[in-house]
C-alpha cells in the first residue's frame, strides 16, 4: 500500500476488550493490516503496558472490568501522548460527544466491521503523523529562531532573554552568575587578507573551542559579528576568569590552513570578564564586561581582563 493509504505503518496498537474473541480477532485483524499489535483484557492491564512500551493508538471496549472505556481514554490522554478509539456496543448509553470529551480520537460501535475500523485507524494515524510533523517543524523553527546558522551557537537575542532568566535565578537564590565577552583579534585584516569563506571557518571553529571549554550548565552565544558571550550560571569571577583563560589558550594552540602549501595561521581572542552585581541592570552588567574586553584589546591582545564592579 502506498503512504497516504497506510500511514505510520510501523505504528503500535493496543487492543483493550474483556472479550477474548473479540480481542484476538481484532488482534489478528490488525496485525494482517501490517501494524504491531498487542492486547489487554482490562484499563488497568493496559496503563501497566504503557508505562513499559511504545504505543502509538489504543483501541478500547468501553465496558471493561473495573475502570471502564472512558475512565482509560481520560488516564491516557492526561498522562500520555497516545490516540484512543473507543468502542462500545451500547450506543444509546455512551454518546459520541462523551468518548471525545474525554479525548478520544474516534469512536466506533459494535459489531465492529474491521474494514470499518481499519479505516479509522487509518485517519487517525494519519492525523497523527501529521500533527507530529507539524511539532517537529514548530520546533525547528523554535531552533532556528534562537540559533545562529553559522557557528549553530545561540544567537544574541536568546543571550538578552537567557541572561535575564539567569539574573533571575540568581537574585531568587542568591547564587554567583558570571559573564565573558570574547572578540577575535584582528579579525577584519584576517577577512581582507584569505576572505570571508576562511573567516566563517574560524567563527565555526571558535564556536566548537568554546562549547568544548564549558560545562553543561553554560551556554554560549554568537553576540555579533566576530564576538561571542558565555553565560557562567553558578560561577564566581575567579572561576571565570580561570574557564575564560581555558578557552583563550584553546584558542591560541589550535591551526587554521587558510591557504594552500602555505604555513599554518593562528587566531587569538581577547576575553572580558565579569560577575553580576546584586540589583544591577542588564545593560550595565554586559556595558562592564565589553569594557573588560576593551582593556584586553589596549593591553596588547590575546589576554584576559576581569572587571569585577562598576570601576575600572
Amino acid at each position: 500500500m502506498g503512504e497516504e493509504s497506510h500511514p505510520l505503518a510501523d505504528a503500535h496498537i493496543l487492543i483493550v476488550d474483556d472479550d477474548a474473541a473479540i480481542r484476538d480477532s481484532m488482534n489478528e485483524f490488525v496485525e494482517l493490516a501490517g501494524y504491531c499489535s498487542c492486547t489487554a483484557t482490562s484499563a488497568e492491564e493496559a496503563l501497566s503496558i504503557l508505562e513499559n512500551n511504545t504505543v502509538d493508538v489504543v483501541i478500547t471496549d468501553i465496558l471493561l472490568p473495573g475502570m471502564d472505556g472512558l475512565e482509560l481514554t481520560d488516564h491516557i490522554k492526561k498522562n500520555h501522548e497516545i490516540d484512543v478509539i473507543v468502542m462500545t456496543g451500547y450506543s444509546g448509553d455512551y454518546s459520541y460527544e462523551e468518548a471525545i470529551s474525554k479525548g478520544a480520537s474516534d469512536f466506533v460501535f459494535k459489531p465492529v466491521r474491521f474494514e470499518e475500523l481499519l479505516l479509522r485507524l487509518r485517519r487517525v494515524l494519519k492525523e497523527r503523523r501529521l500533527t507530529q510533523e507539524r511539532i517537529q517543524m514548530l520546533e525547528k523553527l523554535k531552533r532556528l529562531s534562537i540559533t545562529d546558522g553559522l557557528t549553530q551557537l545561540y544567537n544574541s537575542r536568546y543571550f538578552y532573554n537567557q541572561l535575564k532568566i539567569e539574573i533571575d535565578r540568581t537574585t531568587r537564590y542568591q547564587r554567583p552568575l558570571s559573564l565573558l565577552l570574547l572578540d577575535i583579534d584582528s579579525f577584519k585584516q584576517y577577512n581582507d587578507r584569505y576572505g570571508h569563506l576562511e573567516g566563517d571557518k574560524v567563527l565555526i571553529r571558535l564556536g566548537q573551542v568554546i562549547r568544548s571549554c564549558l560545562r553543561k550548565m553554560d551556554s554560549a552565544y554568537r553576540y555579533g559579528g566576530e564576538e561571542f558571550t558565555v553565560i557562567l550560571p553558578e560561577t564566581e569571577g575567579d572561576e571565570a576568569a580561570k574557564v575564560a583563560e581555558r578557552i583563550r589558550a584553546a584558542v591560541e594552540t589550535d591551526r587554521f590552513y587558510p591557504q594552500k602549501n602555505s604555513p599554518a595561521v593562528s587566531i587569538s581572542i581577547s576575553i572580558g570578564v565579569t560577575e553580576f552585581i546584586l540589583n544591577e541592570d542588564v545593560a550595565v552588567l554586559v556595558q562592564r564586561a565589553d569594557k573588560a574586553m576593551y582593556q584586553s584589546k589596549q593591553a596588547g591582545r590575546n589576554r584576559v581582563s576581569c572587571l569585577f564592579s562598576g570601576k575600572a
